[in-house]
Formats: C-alpha cells, structure tokens, sequence
C-alpha cells in the first residue's frame, strides 16, 4: 500500500472465516483454514463471502481504483503513489491472497452444495466463483484456477491457466448456473443480496439475473476477442432470450451489500475520518459530476475552501500534479458519510448493465436503443444512490447523448464509482474516459495495465510462474492480457 493506511475491519461471521494474514503466503497456507468446522451446513458459508469480499471490493475502490483512475489522490503530499502510476512487485500480493482465500471457500460452498443436492447453492457458486476469478484474472492476467485451492488434492503448485481458457470456463458456468436455479425453493440460511432464503421467487430469481448480468459483463471485457471466442453470439443469446436468461431489469436487481452498522454487519471502515485523512477528491473526476450538475455532489464531496477561507465550491485537486506544484486552496474531499453505517456496497449495479447494453447497440452487436440505454443508465445510478434526477437533467449538452462511445464510456466511469476494480478494467479495455496527464505522472504516462505477480509465487511456484511469464510475455506493469492486446 502507498496511501496512509485505513483501519480495515474484518470480522468473522461465522467458523469458516479466517483472518486476513501476511500479504505474503503460500497456496498451501492460504488454502488452509485451521478454524473451519468439519462439516457445515451448505447455507452457513454464503453469507461469510458476501461480507468479505464485497467489503474488500469497497476497500480495494478505495486503496486503489480511487487513485489510479482519479477519483483522489493524497494529500497535501502526493508521493510515489497509484495515482502517479507507481506500481510495484508487492503492489497486487494483497489482491491475490485474498481473492484465492474467498475462492477457496467458494470451493468449499460448491462441495456441500453437490453433497447436499442443493442445486440453487451449486449455482450460486458458480456465480460467484465467476465474480471472483474474472476480477482476479483482469488484475493479473494469467492465473491458477483449475488447480487452484485443492490442497486436499495434494496440488500445492497449480498450473497457470491462459486468460481465454479461464473466460470460456466462467463463461460456462455462468450458463450452467442460469440452468441451475430453482425459484420454488429458497436458501436455507441468510442472503446478503437477495434475501433469497426468505423469499425464493424474487430472491432465487434475483440471483438468475446477476448470473446473466454478470455474463454480459465479461462477455464485453473480452469484445475484442469475438472469433477466438463466440462473443457476439452468446451476447445475443442472452439479450434476444429474456424469458431463459433474464438480466437486471431496475435498480432492485442489483447485486447489492447492505450493511445495517449492526455487528457483524459493520462497514469496512472503522473510523470515517481515516476514510478523508490525508486526501482530495480528484479533478477529473469532480468536473465530470460538476459538469453533469450531478444531484449527488453533496452526497459525494466536501466543498473546497481558499487559504483565506473563502467557500470556492466544488473544486479538487489534478492527479499526478507535477513535482514543486503549489495550491492556494484546500480541495474537495469526501463526505464521510459514505464510509458510514447504514452502508449500501455496490457490487454490480442495474445501471452498469444499460451501459453495457448502450455500448452493444453503439457498436452494431445488437439491436435497440442507444440514447434510451444511455440514459436509462445515467438516471438510474443516481437513484440507485437515493438521489432524484432533475426533469430536465438531459437538456444539459453535457449529459446528454450524442451518438458516441466516449460519451457513454464517461458516464459509466461516473456510475461504476466504489465497484472494485471496474472503472480501471474499463479503461484499460476502451482507453475511455481520457484522463489528463497533469505533468507528474510515472511509467512513462502510461496507465498501468496489471499488477505484477506476487513475489512469494515466483520462489514457491517456480516452474508455473515461469511459464505463465513467458506466455504473457513477461511480468511487468505494461504487459497487455489476453483480452486487451
């Protein structure tokens, strides 16, 4: 981590939750949990994973996306830092424990849900392993999956499989998992996201369109790739098929964390004011809402002030400032009320799929409605929010569409703000929106485009780790992935 640091609650909710350890792990510790209970029943595992790592996707929002595609920055002092696009070997070894942690317990949640004939359960792992191993292999490229987390198989050197093989893999399973759900029978025990143990119609169905939602999502991560994979058909496949495989429909079909502030549900933040500490709203990212008149400034940012005190509205600071830069006011900051209890954690979002689906058509894959896409997109991230959109929002030649990708690409930077990583794998994707190179900015000005792997795996794994590099290409920060080369 470059930024001061923030205190990270995680608590355990139930026996199959283990402690974050250090950063730098084996695969053999981090796939095993010497506090698990030997046999638990398949619904007490669903809960544990929601919390986790929906709450470490707002944590990595913060640590880091919220710098690299400037949304803050530290301050008064910038230093070597994600939003100057200093990346170093250690910089992902956080990211990859983690995910292969929780991917392991996803495992462990597919294993008693087959055990248990469970076959809503065995879906929802699926999707979420998809959840999981699609951020994790968007960060890093080429990762262990089909070997990963099967130290009970004795494999504690997993191969690494190739980007594309684990895409088509995913992608596979999310279809097996549409197929899967059953909405006349409800989970057993508590749902984070849908509530689907109290209620199966909505709650099971609910999960069936984030299976599909999700689909969508890595279905256009990979665009670039139709022909090596059939891209575009299975896109169509899902849109001209509602009735099979239904998508997010309005903003109560988001894939939502909520958190009441009420043990064991705390946010991930302990203390809002670490969530302010030493930091500014960035920029870019102030204008882009300011410009939009967006009614959530208030929501989202402090107003900046003068050093002689005067209120100069909203106003933050440029990312990657050149060295010996000086400013002569305090810049925006954050409300810390987005780090406060009751706490809504966006995991995918109705808006993100209008997006998407405006992108689709902009593109010629399918056909419908851009502008009403768009706009359907905009307006509803906003609500989504708790936020009301002024009548005439899109009389503003700002907001309003006007045919182009860049302008969609834009407001879905806006509307992906504290969902993980996204905004950067968005960008790395479509090199939209195009963010200033404000005159301090390392790696050459370029934006890095993964994280190194980590350095444990390079001693432990030695002989996967190496051909996983040669494959790539190399192990660096500007080494291109499969789907983006």
């Amino acid at each position: 981590m470059f930024k001061n640091e923030k205190i990270i609650i995680h608590l355990t909710l139930t026996a199959s939750v283990f402690m974050l350890q250090s950063c730098d792990r084996t695969f053999e510790e981090i796939n095993t949990d010497t506090s698990k209970i030997k046999d638990p029943s398949v619904g007490s595992l669903l809960a544990p994973i929601q919390y986790e790592m929906g709450s470490y996707g707002y944590n990595r929002s913060d640590d880091f996306t919220f710098d690299i595609m400037q949304i803050a920055l530290d301050f008064p002092s910038e230093g070597n830092t994600y939003s100057r696009y200093y990346m170093d070997e250690k910089s992902g070894n956080g990211y990859w424990n983690t995910s292969y942690k929780w991917l392991k317990q996803v495992s462990d949640l597919r294993k008693y849900a087959t055990k248990e004939q469970n076959n809503n359960y065995l879906a929802i792992s699926l999707v979420l392993n998809a959840w999981i191993a699609s951020n994790l292999t968007d960060a890093f490229g080429d990762v262990p999956l089909s070997e990963a987390v099967k130290i009970e198989d004795n494999i504690l050197k997993p191969k690494y499989d190739k980007q594309k093989d684990i895409y088509i893999q995913l992608l596979n399973d999310l279809k097996t998992a549409n197929s899967l759900f059953n909405t006349n029978q409800a989970l057993t025990e508590t749902d984070l996201f849908y509530n689907a143990n109290t209620n199966s119609q909505t709650g099971i169905l609910g999960w069936k369109k984030f299976c599909n939602s999700l689909s969508l999502r890595l279905l256009t991560r990979i665009l670039s790739r139709n022909g090596e994979v059939n891209v575009y058909e299975r896109i169509q496949e899902i849109v001209n098929n509602p009735a099979q495989y239904p998508i997010f429909q309005n903003n109560a079909d988001s894939a939502v964390l909520p958190l009441s502030g009420v043990s064991p549900y705390l946010p991930p933040i302990a203390r809002p004011q670490d969530f302010t500490a030493y930091r500014a709203a960035g920029e870019f990212f102030v204008n882009a809402m300011k410009d939009n008149n967006d009614p959530r400034m208030s929501m989202f940012f402090t107003k900046a002030k003068a050093t002689t005190g005067e209120d100069l509205g909203y106003k933050g600071a440029p990312s990657g400032y050149a060295l010996g830069t000086a400013f002569n006011y305090q810049p925006s900051n954050f409300n810390q009320n987005l780090a406060k209890a009751p706490l809504k954690i966006l995991i995918m979002t109705y808006s993100e799929v209008q997006f998407i689906l405006a992108e689709l058509v902009n593109r010629g894959i399918i056909p419908g409605n851009q502008q009403v896409y768009y706009e359907t997109g905009v307006k509803s991230i906003i609500e989504q929010w708790g936020a009301t959109v002024p009548a005439n929002y899109f009389s503003n030649t700002k907001v309003a569409y006007d045919g182009s990708l860049e302008k969609i690409m834009l407001q879905k930077y806006i509307s992906l703000f504290f969902v993980d990583h996204q905004q950067w794998y968005e960008f790395r994707r479509t090199k939209l929106p195009v963010l200033p190179n404000n005159g301090g900015l390392q790696n050459g000005g370029q934006m890095p485009v993964r994280f190194m792997y980590p350095t444990t795996t390079k001693v432990m794994n030695a002989d996967n780790y190496n051909a996983a590099v040669q494959s790539m290409g190399g192990d660096n920060i500007n080494v291109k992935m499969w789907w983006n080369k």
